[in-house]
């Protein structure tokens, strides 16, 4: 369960049900604060319109709807590639998942992560490697909704990376985060919104909270402390603090101390239903910058983002690349 071993290491080979997901998320930022990346690799792929199409007739299989969403982040540009590939042109193991031209692989506690994909339109390489030196696992699996369908845990939160890319040219080194996310069903089915985040705290411990609202109004809360020793601490999560909307209009959340002032560093990713941004806030007494999301599913489940998410993430069910 959760897409890991019982000693919370990846396990890639999972099954999935047909019209179910399963993904597992990993982010980074550079020592220097210049530079990061989000990498999610995806079995039956939660904001795939081509998956949403076909679960509308009846669950489809999820392994014919795998991708891997690429984003890199760096002073003066962004990279960002989800290619969907179909069952023929992928290949899961218990240590491997391959999709397409890229992969990621497990092998003496560290995540390679092997990429080679293009950018939707413009046809631009992304070619480059990034290994994750994890610290801690963890077996940690807890519902994000009230009927338990839908499930979220880290896997390694605090761990190192090395980033070293060809194309574009990038090197770096820097913290990283890696977790899973499982579902029993699509995700548009409990869920209205929500927003995440991690930071790293000082003792090198990493703070999660999920803030959670569902369709049928009821509100979950989730703030835990991921430490070095492999031991977890929950907190009561601070106030809810609106912070300034998206280009795309989208409310974003921080939950944060209320005797400091919350700050949009950086908006990464700003799309019709989907925001990541660097925020400064204070968590626990500490000043710290989170890697933050937003999710607005009613956003998602509209036509017209049905109707514009091909042009940003294209079907390729074929092994040419």
């Amino acid at each position: 369960m959760g897409g890991r071993n019982p000693d919370g290491s990846p396990r890639f080979d999972q099954a999935v049900n047909p019209g179910n997901y399963l993904w597992w998320y990993i982010d980074g930022l550079s020592d220097d604060g210049l530079n990061g990346f989000s990498i999610i690799a995806f079995v039956g792929s939660v904001f795939s319109p081509y998956y949403a199409w076909a679960n509308k007739s009846k669950p489809a299989q999820a392994e014919d709807f795998c991708s891997i969403n690429v984003a890199l982040y760096t002073p003066t540009k962004k990279y960002w590639t989800m290619t969907e590939r179909g069952k023929n042109a992928i290949h899961r193991t218990a240590n491997q998942f391959t999709i397409g031209p890229s992969q990621l692989s497990w092998k003496d506690n560290t995540l390679t992560i092997t990429i080679n994909e293009r950018v939707p339109l413009l046809g631009q390489r992304v070619q480059g490697t990034i290994k994750v030196f994890t610290e801690q696992l963890f077996n940690h699996v807890v519902a994000l909704d009230d009927q338990q369908k839908h499930r979220w845990g880290p896997i390694a939160p605090s761990s190192r990376v090395e980033v070293s890319f060809n194309k574009p040219n990038l090197n770096w080194i820097g913290n990283a985060y890696f977790d899973s996310n499982e579902g029993d069903e699509a995700i548009n089915k409990p869920f209205s919104e929500w927003d995440w985040s991690r930071a790293h705290l000082k003792d090198g411990s990493t703070a999660v909270i999920y803030d959670v609202r569902q369709k049928n109004g009821v509100e979950k809360v989730l703030a835990t402390i991921f430490k070095l020793d492999g031991s977890t601490e929950d907190f009561l999560a601070p106030n809810r603090v609106e912070l300034r909307k998206t280009g795309w209009r989208i409310q974003r959340n921080m939950r944060s101390e209320s005797d400091h002032k919350v700050t949009v560093m950086n908006t990464l990713e700003d799309t019709p239903f989907y925001a990541r941004s660097m925020i400064a806030s204070k968590l626990l007494g500490e000043d710290v910058i989170s890697m933050h999301e937003t999710l607005n599913i009613k956003r998602l489940e509209s036509n017209i983002v049905q109707f514009m998410l091909p042009w940003r993430m294209p079907r390729n069910p074929t092994r040419i690349y």
